[in-house]
């Protein structure tokens, strides 16, 4: 079986899985880091391997315009290509469809693009979306849909769950690459009656497991929440659920809660760039002038590689000279965190914990509005 439900947290639906895939095994819940141009940002394999990393995530759209899968195929595919012997998965290019309004036009078939980078047409359908997903040879290929922005009315949203079920259908009977799992995308917004009817539409197609779009595009974190929640509530408990493009360390707690298994988020890497670094009591701005004397970690008590062997004074100094070193080293620790994070949370599960864990976690947690806002993924990662 591709997902093996192993335990279920008596406090919360919570779970503890398993997914089993030709280039590995993957224990849910699982924080995916994203690299969408074919790289997680400033990590190289070895040290996303080196952090406990069981998957990663590219995207259709970006890979299929740079480098081309003309350049794609002769590598052998996108493991080659990057040299990541373990799982990926693959966006069908559906969140671009929101993230790219600008340049788009949603068509019955599909949706047509002027390509960000030079104007030229690109058409992505569901045909097209899977074919590329095909040749990238990704282990996980997600479904083609369209995801509304969260001011759409009700109209607007109602259809693009239409077309996102059509859609999803087409995506169904396409060829897939061997050994690829397909998980369809469930849309419908803040709206109840569209979040059921979309979800109940895939899970009469059978896919091998469900994603929640449409979240991460703007709404507050309450709507957010319970967007996951109406979609959830409709999806089989044997198939694994992957809530898109989430979210700070304290959502992930919250959404482990409410029964969901996979995860992929820019925030890691974005904020570390801009001198930022995620800690388990909330976020520090490592540029800050505060740092300049103090030589502890980042964290104390994290073991990655940036912790165990430079200060808080010695990444300022660098991100204030602009040595890539710096945003390197908090890309390091942030992406770490992450993991680091889920791999505590499934040991809670597994313990029988995790509501004990869950409390004391987000209690102790300060979010940032800075970084709530930008949780999304509008820009390339």
């Amino acid at each position: 079986m591709f997902f093996d439900l192993i335990k279920t947290d008596p406090s919360s639906r919570a779970r503890l899985g398993r997914m089993n895939t030709t280039r590995g095994v993957i224990d849910t819940p699982v924080y995916m880091p994203v690299g969408t141009q074919a790289s997680v940002k400033a990590l190289d394999p070895r040290e996303l391997i080196e952090m406990g990393t069981q998957i990663i995530l590219g995207n259709t759209y970006h890979l299929s315009i740079r480098p081309g899968m003309e350049i794609m195929g002769a590598a052998g595919g996108l493991h080659r290509f990057m040299n990541w012997p373990h799982p990926i998965l693959t966006d069908s290019g559906g969140f671009q469809v929101f993230s790219l309004a600008k340049i788009r036009k949603v068509k019955p078939h599909g949706v047509e693009f002027r390509s960000h980078l030079d104007g030229s047409l690109l058409f992505l359908g569901p045909k097209e979306a899977m074919a590329i997903q095909a040749q990238l040879g990704s282990d996980i290929a997600m479904v083609f849909d369209e995801c509304p922005p969260h001011t759409a009315t009700h109209r607007e949203v109602r259809g693009a769950v239409d077309r996102t079920i059509r859609w999803a259908r087409e995506c169904r009977e396409q060829p897939r690459a061997q050994g690829q799992f397909v998980f369809g995308i469930v849309q419908g917004g803040k709206h109840e009656d569209l979040r059921s009817a979309c979800a109940k539409e895939l899970v009469a197609m059978d896919f091998d497991g469900y994603a929640i779009g449409g979240v991460s595009v703007g709404e507050p974190e309450p709507e957010m929440l319970r967007a996951v929640e109406l979609a959830e509530s409709h999806l089989p408990a044997a198939k694994p659920r992957y809530a898109m493009g989430l979210g700070t360390p304290a959502q992930l707690v919250e959404l482990v809660a409410r029964g969901v298994d996979m995860f992929d988020c820019v925030l890691p890497t974005r904020v570390a760039r801009n001198g930022t670094a995620f800690t388990r009591k909330g976020t520090v701005s490592i540029k800050g002038g505060f740092n300049k004397a103090d030589f502890k970690p980042v964290e104390e008590g994290c073991d990655c590689y940036a912790c165990r062997n430079f200060s808080r004074a010695y990444l300022r100094h660098l991100l204030n000279v602009n040595e890539i070193l710096g945003l390197r080293m908090l890309s390091v620790h942030n992406t770490h965190m992450y993991i680091r994070l889920m791999a505590d949370i499934r040991a809670h599960i597994r313990e029988g914990t995790f509501g004990e864990f869950r409390r004391e976690f987000v209690a102790n947690y300060v979010p940032t509005r800075k970084v709530l806002e930008g949780r999304g993924q509008a820009a390339p990662e």
